[in-house]
Parts: C-alpha cells; structure tokens; sequence
C-alpha cells in the first residue's frame, strides 16, 4: 500500500514538472514573439490616402512618383525620388526648373501612362501617384508595391481652400519624418508671398489676366481653382481682369481680345502654339490692350502651372514675379 501510495506521488510529481516546463516554453516562446512582434510593427508606418490605408516602410528607400508636385515636394525635403513621371508634350524629359536636382533618376511614363515595367525594375517601397493615374493603374501599381492616392476624390475640387497645395507636401514629409522641415519651408514661402505681395499693392494699377496660347485657340484662366492662380490673385493681390472667368478657364475667341482690360498679361504658350500666337500678335485689338501698350506682356515659360504646387516651383514664381512689375 506504502508503495503504492509513493508511485502516485512520483507521478503526481513527475506531471507537475512537466507541466511547469511547458508553461515556461510558451511564455518563452511568448515573450521572444512580443519583441518580434514589436520590432516589425515599429520598421512599418501606415498612411491614409484616397484609397484607403496603406503599410509601407518606416525608412523608405525607394520612393516612385508620378506628379511634379510630389516631385517638387520631395526635393522640398531633401529626397531625392527613385522614379519620376514624365510630360510628353515637354519632350518626354524631367521639367526643366526641377531637372539640376533630379540627374540619373529613372524615368517611368507619364502620370496618364505609367510604364510598369520600368517602375518595377526599381522595386520601389511605395508608389505615390495622382486620382487621374489610380483611374486607370491603380490596381497594377499596388501589385507592384503599396500604391498611395493622394489629393482628393474629385481630381482638382479643392473649393475656396487656397493652402491646399501644402497638405500633399505635408503628407510627404510626415513619410520621411520631416514635417517640421516642410513647415518651415511653408513659412518661409509665406513670407516670402507677403513681402511680394506690399511690392504688388503699391502698384497703382494692378489688373492682371493670365493667358494661355494654343494651338488653335486662346484661353484666359481663372481667378482660383488651381494654386497658381490664387498664388497670382488671392495671394499677391493682383486684381483680376474684367475677362478673368471666377472659377474655370474659358476659351478666349480673337474678337473678344480687344475687352482685355488686363495691365499686366502672364503668357504661357503651348509648344505647338506659334502660329496662332503670331497671328494674335498682328491683330490691331491685341495692340491695344493696356498691357501690350505699356509693354507689359511678360511671356512665362510654360511651366507655371506645375510650378504652382510646390514649394521650389512658387518660389521661381515669386521670383518671376518680382522682376515683372519692377
């Protein structure tokens, strides 16, 4: 009985034992897991965009864009991007006010018409494209790598908000960690637009239509709806034109050149543009528009309108600006 008694007991003893032991393989196995865990949750980041959320690197290394925006954005913030997008009816080449700081990147289309191939031979960590591009890509990029929509549903429906430019750069930099950086440069610009815009104000007349030659016809742009124009009128404090449309450009005809009250004119022309800008030049309407008179007429360089979104592109702007109205 005494022995048998003894026997239990071992067993009992035995059982306890190797239930301890397991008990501290699962915590061990536990505890090595939780750092585990905690080590990979910490090497990602997630970003809300357009088209949801997306999980991408803490330190990225390889970034592809698809807008000279988010170009302009990144150089803002001393990155320098993997890939970039280019525009066909400028060459098919980097533009050109961006081109010195973007020397041996590779290019990848169009934002209309990325080349996947091109994009995946970079093996990027996270691609950063527009609405119009996830139109039509969105679902090919995101196989490539995690894909991130930015700007809004309604491509260019940004309302009355006239800092909207600055949210995508924000966004940007909180990627890299560096959104105290591009508020910095935020406030740098801002000055800058306050000082130019006394200069502009003390202007005695300050009218301005911002034109654009084509092939086939001439537009006027309007007073907002894109971040050069408010630059140009809500900013600066140019008043705009008698024919400055409020909130979309419109076609300008040859008859109605002549109702251009405008005395300063910004104009852009298309590439393929000259000889309808030839003609205009010789209409006895367009010499008598106030600014044409004053030799006022300051002929851009057809980039201001991807210029207006970004911080190096407003600053060209700014300084543009202020060698046109000394």
């Amino acid at each position: 009985m005494v022995r048998y008694r003894n026997a239990i007991i071992i067993m009992l003893t035995l059982l306890m034992l190797v239930l301890s032991a397991c008990s501290k393989t699962e915590e061990g196995t536990k505890s090595a897991a939780e750092p585990a865990k905690a080590a990979e949750e910490s090497a990602t980041q997630t970003i809300e965009h357009v088209k949801g959320t997306a999980v991408i690197p803490k330190k990225i290394e390889r970034m592809v864009v698809m807008s000279a925006a988010y170009i302009d954005h990144m150089l803002t913030i001393g990155e320098k991007p993997a890939g970039v997008n280019v525009e066909v009816r400028y060459g098919g080449e980097y533009l050109p006010y961006l081109a010195d700081q973007l020397a041996g990147v590779p290019t990848v289309g169009s934002a209309d018409n990325p080349n996947l191939e091109a994009i995946l031979q970079i093996d990027p960590d996270v691609i950063i494209i527009e609405n119009r591009t996830a139109e039509n890509t969105y679902e090919q990029l995101e196989k490539i790598a995690p894909t991130i929509v930015l700007g809004n549903e309604e491509w260019l429906d940004y309302g009355d908000d006239t800092t909207y430019w600055t949210q995508d750069l924000l966004t940007i930099a909180g990627m890299y960690d560096k959104v105290d950086l591009a508020k910095e440069k935020i406030a740098e610009l801002e000055k800058q637009t306050e000082q130019l815009k006394a200069k502009v104000e003390q202007q005695e007349y300050r009218k301005l239509a911002y034109l654009r030659v084509r092939e086939k016809n001439l537009q006027i742009y309007a007073a907002k709806g894109h971040p050069t124009n408010t630059l140009l009128y809500h900013d600066l404090g140019f008043v705009p034109s008698s024919v400055t449309p409020a909130e979309k450009r419109e076609d300008l005809s040859m008859e109605k050149i002549g109702d251009i009250d405008a005395d300063y004119i910004v104009l852009e022309v298309d590439p393929n543009a000259h000889d309808y800008l030839n003609n205009m030049h010789a209409s006895s309407l367009w010499k008598k528009v106030p600014a044409v008179v004053t030799n006022q007429v300051y002929d851009t360089d057809s980039f201001w309108l991807f210029k207006g979104w970004g911080f190096i592109g407003r600053t060209e702007i700014l300084k543009e600006i202020e060698g046109m109205i000394q």
